[in-house]
């Protein structure tokens, strides 16, 4: 008898909601299906169905009867479950009712007269126990599991597995080093099809005598109950699952200064007996009782086990494919090392052959099932080349660093990790739920699944412009060129993975494509609402608009504009959003279907600025500017001195109010403004600056006494122009850098019309200053200036008039170009 058969070991095997479940009504259940089948030495039998206990029952009864196990996500789409009924030929396929309807369609698509067995699960009543069943003719090298894994490649392959290289990794975790033992209790979660929770939550637990928790939802608060109420002692999880679970406590604790401070102290220390000393809270919400988290499936984001760790959960990783059983390398206890996939399992070797990682041991496959080519090209002189990149440290301990086949080379041959790209992306910000980083025309871009609660609780109101600057801006500054993230799509779905949560990154190229594509085939409403909100946005966005584009991630509006929306709703339909539901939170005609429901009149009014500004507002500006003064008092002399600074035009410049719009090449484009302007112009002159850079006590003590306009344009762009407008009307200077950020290269970006809508409605005259040579002295990836010949250029005022508000903003674009 093959050591991976059932063993009776007198106690409970299975929770299955309120059932509890003997190790001796396995067998008795996995009998009576074995006696439901007939099959030969070396037949296939899929199961095709959820986690359940009868999943468990058919698995079995496929070996007790001599066969091959084939598992099939339930989850797989007809046209992958008909692949691989061709493709291995099951005599019989075990469904449930949940999975019937799939198979059904797949059977229907088989060529040929081939059509297997069909067992529903829910319905199957097994004979009763009789004679005993003979033991199969089958010894521990024949091949026990086909497990088809398309992995990344979207090529889906069959790995067989032997009994004996299934044990050669049970007794590693067992027997050699006794991770499971027999007193163990496990959550089962993820899908049985895959090697690693076949392996570790239904092989390694009965081989062992262990109990496993089967659910019946996979949900936060199911896993939270079972947890404690089974009093879990081992959760077998792959990385998504840890940081789901690591942003829950997170937030916890980031709503605590307490808890802040409690977990960097507990990161310092390092040390598990602290940290579940100091989180007591946490260990007890995960039921108190866990010993280990055991990842797989996919590199550990370090971050969260750094934190994970630092809580007191023992966080143990390990590295293998479905192809080595699947375990290659797993961290012992008490060992852990962050950012490390542990050390070899005992009886495995491994090499690192070009920077790839390959392995050889018992546990390694028999090869591809009916691909010879495919086994060659892996399994060479017993080695298996895994694919994926890493080194050996001085101890023996397995660092993964990429995959091979995942590698972005570049024509000028540099080599780009896109795994690493985006983990530091990840960690910038919590408004990124999933980012994946593709290669197309020699740059990189990005699709980008945004956290819709980040968004909410960061009160972001405009997601395109802040995961551009504050994130994606702010990672490209501190990367070379090759590495930078030039353009990214926003998805309001989950990026394509595989079930155990491995990027499908071959599919993000058309996925991106697809998002700008994909509206045009859909009909267009035939509603009043529709054509009106249609036309307006056409009007304001001078591109195509498609009823199913979302207003944030599709069309991606900017802060003006959401601006102008509400305004426009407002004024024709006498439709007021709540503040929680604004207009980018829908799709065109979502939003044209709660202008139905909602509006109060109809009318063709569209956005009137000229009413928004002056809207009565209760704004005190700060009327002490001796800071202000005090730079330029330190900064104007050693400025002209090492910039050369110098001005030119300042004569130009009329009697308040005014607007100084400047082009923005550096950090000290408004120092340079200072110091060259006359003292009766600087005392009432106000600069518009971002909330970002006066958030610490001294910035805002200097933001009270510099005359300083503080503006969030993620949160209240409207109210920061009607203070700006206050602000005119009362006499005072306006200063704006219209490009709204730094330039990212020297040249000029296109200017936003918020000066323009300011002049034209409050009917004061724009002044453009030209900025030449500061980003020569200062680029962006710099840390300290050089020397260098800087010169501000006071330009003839250009006064509204008639024009609109394109037309003053591309006047003033004009000529600032014309003298840089």
């Amino acid at each position: 008898m093959t050591p991976l058969f059932l063993k009776d070991h007198h106690k409970t095997a299975l929770y299955h909601g309120d059932r509890a479940i003997s190790y001796a009504e396995v067998i008795a259940a996995s009998d009576g299906y074995a006696r439901l089948l007939r099959l030969a030495p070396g037949d296939r039998a899929a199961v095709f169905a959820e986690n359940r206990p009868e999943w468990i029952y058919a698995f079995f009864a496929v070996w007790r009867r001599g066969g091959i196990a084939v598992p099939v996500d339930y989850l797989a789409p007809a046209d992958e479950v008909e692949y691989i009924l061709n493709d291995c030929r099951p005599v019989v396929v075990f469904c449930s009712r949940g999975t019937r309807a799939v198979l059904d369609a797949a059977v229907a698509r088989l060529r040929g007269a081939y059509r297997p067995k069909l067992l529903v699960l829910d319905d199957l009543r097994p004979p009763a126990a009789g004679a005993a069943l003979p033991e199969p003719p089958r010894g521990p090298h024949d091949t026990a599991v086909i497990i088809y894994t398309s992995g990344t490649t979207g090529s889906p392959k069959g790995v067989m597995l032997s009994h004996d290289n299934l044990l050669a990794n049970i007794e590693a975790v067992t027997d050699k080093v006794p991770i499971f033992t027999k007193d163990d209790r496990l959550l089962a979660i993820l899908p049985f099809h895959h090697s690693f929770p076949l392996q570790g939550t239904i092989m390694a637990p009965f081989y062992v005598g262990a109990t496993v928790a089967l659910l019946e939802r996979v949900s936060s608060a199911d896993i939270l109950g079972a947890l404690c109420r089974h009093r879990i002692t081992l959760i077998i999880g792959v990385p998504r699952l840890y940081r789901l679970f690591h942003k829950g406590l997170i937030d916890k604790v980031n709503a605590s200064a307490a808890a802040r401070l409690l977990l960097r102290l507990s990161r310092s220390v390092d040390s598990l007996a602290l940290g579940r000393l100091l989180f007591k809270r946490a260990q007890r919400a995960f039921g108190g009782h866990i010993k280990y988290l055991v990842s797989g499936g996919a590199k550990l984001d370090e971050a969260v086990g750094r934190d994970l760790s630092a809580m007191g959960f023992e966080v143990l990783e390990g590295y293998g494919m479905t192809e080595a059983a699947p375990m290659i390398t797993f961290t012992r206890p008490g060992k852990v090392k962050i950012g490390s996939a542990g050390e070899a399992v005992p009886g495995v070797e491994i090499r690192i052959v070009d920077g790839q990682i390959t392995a050889r041991g018992r546990n390694i496959m028999q090869g591809y099932w009916r691909k010879p080519e495919d086994t060659a090209a892996v399994l060479r002189d017993g080695w298996l080349h895994s694919g994926d990149q890493g080194f050996l440290d001085a101890r023996g301990r397995l660092h993964v660093t990429g995959r091979t086949k995942e590698i972005i080379v570049l024509s000028n041959g540099k080599n780009v990790n896109p795994e690493e790209i985006e983990n530091r992306i990840l960690s910038l910000s919590p408004l990124i739920k999933e980012i994946g980083v593709y290669h197309k025309d020699e740059r990189l871009g990005a699709v980008i699944h945004p956290d819709p609660h980040a968004v909410k609780q960061h009160r972001v109101v405009n997601l395109r412009e802040t995961i551009k600057w504050l994130v994606l801006d702010k990672f490209n500054l501190t990367v070379p060129h090759h590495k930078k993230v030039t353009h990214f799509t926003l998805v309001d779905h989950e990026l394509p993975r595989t079930r155990l949560g491995k990027l499908k990154r071959f599919q993000l190229p058309a996925l991106a494509a697809h998002a700008a594509v994909r509206h045009r085939a859909r009909p267009e409403p035939d509603t009043a609402e529709y054509r009106m909100l249609r036309d307006y946005l056409e009007s304001a966005l001078d591109a195509q608009v498609h009823p199913d584009q979302h207003l944030e991630y599709d069309i991606g509006l900017d802060s003006l504009a959401k601006i102008e929306l509400d305004s426009y709703l407002e004024k024709v339909f006498g439709v007021s959003l709540p503040e929680d539901g604004p207009a980018s939170h829908y799709t065109v005609e979502q939003l044209s279907q709660l202008i139905a429901r909602l509006k109060t009149k109809s009318v063709g009014e569209h956005a009137d600025w000229h009413g928004i500004l002056r809207e009565h507002i209760d704004y005190r500006p700060p009327t002490s500017i001796y800071m202000l003064r005090l730079m330029r008092l330190l900064t104007a002399p050693p400025f002209r001195l090492y910039f050369r600074l110098r001005g030119s035009g300042v004569e130009r410049l009329p009697r308040g109010p005014f607007i100084l719009a400047l082009n923005h090449q550096s950090f000290y484009d408004g120092a340079f403004l200072t110091a060259l302007l006359p003292d009766r112009v600087l005392r009432d002159t106000y600069f518009m600056a971002a909330g970002k850079h006066v958030r610490t006590p001294f910035t805002r003590f200097y933001a009270r006494h510099s005359n300083l306009l503080v503006m969030d344009i993620n949160r209240d762009l409207k109210g920061t122009l009607q203070r700006a407008a206050a602000l005119l009307r009362s006499g005072k200077n306006l200063v704006i850098f219209p490009e709204g950020a730094r330039s990212r290269d020297g040249q000029l970006n296109t200017f936003k019309k918020t000066f323009a809508i300011l002049a034209k409605e409050v009917n004061v005259p724009v002044v453009p200053v030209a900025v030449s040579g500061a980003y020569a002295a200062f680029p962006i990836d710099r840390k300290l200036p050089k020397f260098g010949r800087i010169r501000l250029s006071f330009l003839p005022p250009i006064h509204p008039g008639k024009m609109d508000y394109a037309q003053i903003a591309e006047m003033t674009q004009h000529a600032i170009a014309a003298n840089i």
